[in-house]
């Protein structure tokens, strides 16, 4: 059976009525095959029977005959393909979209297995084999497959990029080296490549360790902070229990006191009301006596014998109208409430000495920035203090300068963590401070506010404390400040004001979004006529 070992392109299996493989193949009187169930179909579809292949018309439906040698090589060859189709993962594959194709493949493009660095070609695993066998092809350089070879070569002279210029830090061809990059570091590309890597590898080594060290110094802020917490928590919770047991003491003396008056107004009830019921029982007896007396029309014997009884059983002459019981209960529990609020005054002002003490551990230096100050602002020459002056000082032009307003910046900038300064305030009647963003209007007038980049405090007419927000808050204060210290923490969005002499927490801003530079700032006002001529100074802080 020679010829059943004989197989024809796949195109001669395939039926043209249905384009798949044949199945029962038979054969029309000229010559041409078809699937039996397709041309029976057509045919009864169709008023003619017609070939549909070559169109020869038959007056009479023909009878078709199956070709037993066609027949075999069909089966042959559906076999075949279906071995193919089992055997297809390890046949070359053919290149999908996001692949590299074959350069040399016609028609159906097979996936690149290797391009070829010299011919810059991309080869499947077929064209690839000579670059395996032949000893010419085989000292080619081979990678794996990329696109776009054609940008490895030249754009100038229109040859491989085979080295590296590593003073101008990119690949040439020979021709560049010779003319462009003559006096120039050029190394061949295999070792650019590795000194590229190396210094790729020991930058990126570079930064992964200074991530770590930012792992370790965040795993330590974590630490610090679990310890702050805990010790946060102690004081909190022994203030909470000092401030309960105050108040636990309060409520039992102010019941205890409420019960002893209480006790004490009864047994003072209880001497009256025996006494008065003494006197009852006296008054009785001096009614039976006076009835006894009494005896009918014997007017003489009651008179004769009054003196006797006055004598024996005396009246009570007692004035009881005087005599009160009013409950003696009121401002009990006002004094005793006003002692509980001594004590949580007493408790709160050691919670604000121990919160100063750890802010003030955060104390920077903090001098003033003259190309910020307003042109009538006056500062000390070590940038320390400043006061309003009715003249002009001939400051340069600067465009940080604030023209309209008695404002000066310090020359420190924060931009995380946390800080801290205290400003002295004493014999001024009005002032402001605070801290504001670097994006903050210079010229003109300018509203203080959070909204406006500001997060300040002020004094004004002697006794008038306010918080600058919006809107103002109006700050009640037991004292008069003398210093006044200022602690942001940035990442938390905090500002916080308090009065350093008294221990006490003046005001804070809280849950601020800081997104800029921050600059502590200062305003000592106008000096109106010398009445708050004093200047602020930025005192340096001394922890308690």
């Amino acid at each position: 059976m020679a010829a059943a070992n004989y197989l024809p392109s796949e195109d001669q299996f395939l039926c043209s009525i249905c384009l798949d493989v044949f199945t029962d193949p038979v054969s029309t009187p000229c010559g041409h095959n078809f699937c039996k169930n397709c041309i029976t179909q057509h045919w009864n579809t169709d008023d003619q029977c017609q070939c549909p292949m070559c169109k020869k018309l038959f007056n009479i439906r023909p009878e078709l005959q199956v070709n037993t040698l066609f027949s075999e090589m069909v089966a042959q060859f559906r076999q075949s393909t279906q071995q193919k189709a089992s055997s297809s993962s390890s046949q070359p594959q053919v290149s999908t979209p996001g692949e590299v194709p074959c350069d040399i493949c016609t028609g159906t493009k097979l996936k690149a297995l290797k391009s070829c660095l010299v011919c810059l070609v991309s080869y499947c695993e077929i064209h690839l084999e000579p670059h395996l066998t032949m000893s010419g092809l085989k000292r080619h350089l081979l990678i794996d497959p990329v696109e776009n070879l054609e940008d490895r070569m030249c754009t100038k002279h229109d040859k491989p990029l085979e080295l590296f210029c590593k003073t101008d830090q990119t690949c040439v061809c020979m021709l560049c080296h010779v003319s462009d990059h003559k006096m120039h570091d050029v190394v061949p590309l295999k070792e650019g490549y590795e000194g590229k890597k190396a210094e790729l590898e020991a930058e990126i080594q570079q930064m992964i360790q200074k991530r770590r060290l930012k792992i370790q110094e965040i795993k330590r802020s974590v630490d610090l902070s679990e310890k702050d917490a805990d010790r946060e928590i102690a004081e909190g919770a022994q203030a909470f229990t000092a401030l309960k047991e105050s108040a636990e003491r309060g409520q039992a003396n102010l019941i205890d006191t409420i019960r002893d008056k209480q006790n004490t107004m009864k047994r003072k009830a209880e001497v009256c009301i025996e006494e008065l019921e003494q006197e009852i029982s006296e008054l009785r007896k001096r009614s039976t006596e006076v009835e006894q007396l009494s005896r009918p029309e014997d007017h003489l014997h009651l008179l004769q014998n009054v003196e006797f009884l006055n004598t024996h059983h005396p009246t009570p002459t007692k004035d009881w109208t005087v005599v009160t019981f009013c409950p003696l209960y009121e401002g009990t529990v006002t004094r005793g409430v006003s002692q509980l609020e001594e004590t949580l005054s007493k408790e709160t002002r050691k919670l604000v000495e121990s919160e100063l003490k750890r802010v003030q551990q955060y104390a920077v230096n903090v001098t003033l920035d003259s190309d910020t100050a307003h042109p009538e602002l006056l500062l000390s020459n070590d940038g320390k203090q400043v006061h309003h002056s009715d003249e002009k000082e001939c400051f340069s032009y600067s465009r940080d300068r604030f023209t309209h307003q008695y404002r000066v910046l310090g020359e420190q900038s924060f931009s995380s963590g946390r800080f801290y300064f205290e400003v002295q305030v004493r014999r001024k009647t009005e002032w402001t401070l605070g801290v504001a963003r670097e994006s903050i209007r210079r010229r003109g007038y300018n509203r203080l506010s959070p909204y406006n980049g500001y997060w300040t405090i002020w004094l004004r007419e002697g006794n008038e404390y306010a918080a600058l927000t919006e809107p103002l808050v109006r700050l009640s204060l037991k004292s008069r400040p003398q210093k006044v210290g200022v602690f942001v923490d940035y990442e938390e969005g905090l500002v916080s004001f308090y009065d350093v002499d008294a221990a006490a927490l003046i005001y804070s801003f809280t849950g601020c979004s800081f997104t800029e530079k921050l600059f502590p700032f200062f305003s000592p006002e106008c000096n109106d006529d010398g009445k708050n001529s004093a200047p602020l100074i930025i005192s340096p802080v001394r922890v308690k």
